[in-house]
């Protein structure tokens, strides 16, 4: 029987009475009447509004989710889905079940993600908080093109169709709102086929509040984004530090520098400037370790170009790289004991010595750092191996 259906459409419910019928019967209605034999299978929350049983009654399959969060119930309905394609959205009728065709037509032409796009559909009037309709959508579906070369424009649009055999290659994780992130960053980085067509919302018609909390939800969204993409949390941000404090370390090692004739930056300029690279080199550390432990957990798929990384960068090259900065920075360190020595160990010139000791300084932790991040990364390697 199994073999028969091809669509399974899916739905996450909590107390979702007042709209969880209509819901149904738009699905049921819509492949009855286009010859598509397919299910509607709901994973329930926890409900104790008896959408259960009103579910059950309509011909729906209920599947109990007691791992609470809108990822979980959506999980627990996708894994038991039968059809070789799932479309999944939300049970507050605010997503039309009604008209599935363009759907059903992408993945019948093989592609591997069908996305909604709300916006090129058309929003009622007060379907979409203004916030979210002029902010928050727009910012993080930008976030998540500019991220991952993603070609969704609607990032968060919960009617989406894919293929049923994709969900155990995504290895989907995340319980909550954040799930319908994963799913299209995960897709993106797997390199699956994915195409948008148009969709539309109207006011959901439920008489509560909905789930979703605006700036919470947001931020896990946002905060989903910025783990899954360690180039713009860590290695950007760090390459930026480390180049802006490698420009202004040369700009003042010398001596003064003189802004308009009146703004002067000195060695205190040079010490920020020693620190911003020493931050920038952390976040560069942490991308590299962040990436290659995200790989082996299987978080992302394998990248060629940090494997190539890997090969040519081993323990002993980091060690033999990290022992040569650090012996520069302790020859700085030694050539200013030489010139306090010529003063008798008596008071400095203290611009002048710290021209030396900030650069030795900044050059013996960096040293050591790498040969720190060295040992890490062959500890992960080893891993990989096992």
């Amino acid at each position: 029987m199994s073999e028969q259906i091809e669509l399974s459409v899916v739905m996450p419910c909590l107390n979702e009475a007042e709209t969880i019928g209509i819901c149904i019967q738009k699905a049921l209605h819509w492949m009855q009447s286009n010859g598509v034999k397919g299910e509607v299978v709901i994973g329930d929350n926890g409900s104790t509004d008896g959408s259960q049983e009103l579910a059950t009654n309509l011909g729906a399959r209920v599947i109990a989710v007691p791992r609470k969060g809108y990822g979980s119930a959506l999980m627990g309905a996708i894994e038991a889905a039968k059809g070789k394609y799932v479309i999944m959205g939300d049970s507050d009728d605010s997503y039309d079940f009604s008209n599935l065709g363009l759907f059903v037509q992408e993945l019948r032409a093989g592609k591997d993600l069908v996305m909604g796009n709300r916006f090129k559909g058309g929003i009622a009037p007060g379907a979409m908080p203004f916030l979210h309709k002029y902010l928050g959508n727009p910012v993080l579906s930008f976030i998540g093109r500019l991220f991952f070369n993603c070609p969704v424009r609607d990032f968060h649009c919960g009617l989406r169709g894919f293929r049923q055999d994709i969900v155990s290659l995504l290895d989907l994780k995340t319980t909550g709102m954040e799930f319908a992130s994963e799913m299209v960053v995960k897709a993106t980085l797997f390199k699956l086929n994915i195409v948008e067509v148009p969709t539309t919302l109207k006011k959901d018609g439920r008489s509560r509040p909905p789930h979703l909390r605006t700036w919470r939800d947001g931020w896990r969204h946002l905060r989903f984004l910025l783990i899954y993409s360690p180039r713009w949390l860590f290695l950007y941000p760090g390459l930026f530090l480390m180049l802006m404090g490698t420009v202004l370390g040369a700009l003042t090692i010398q001596g003064p520098m003189d802004i308009f004739d009146q703004v002067f930056f000195d060695t205190n300029t040079l010490l920020y400037a020693g620190a911003l690279v020493i931050v920038g080199f952390q976040a560069v550390s942490f991308g590299v370790f962040t990436k290659t432990y995200a790989v082996q957990a299987g978080f992302l798929p394998a990248n060629k170009s940090l494997n190539k990384f890997a090969e040519k960068l081993s323990v002993e090259a980091g060690l033999v790289l990290g022992l040569l900065v650090f012996l520069a920075g302790l020859g700085g360190t030694f050539y200013s004991l030489f010139l306090w020595q010529e003063s008798h160990f008596g008071s400095l010139e203290y611009p002048k010595i710290l021209r030396v000791v900030i650069p030795s300084v900044v050059f013996i932790i960096i040293g050591l750092q790498t040969v720190l991040s060295s040992f890490f990364l062959g500890v992960l390697s080893v891993n990989k191996k096992k």
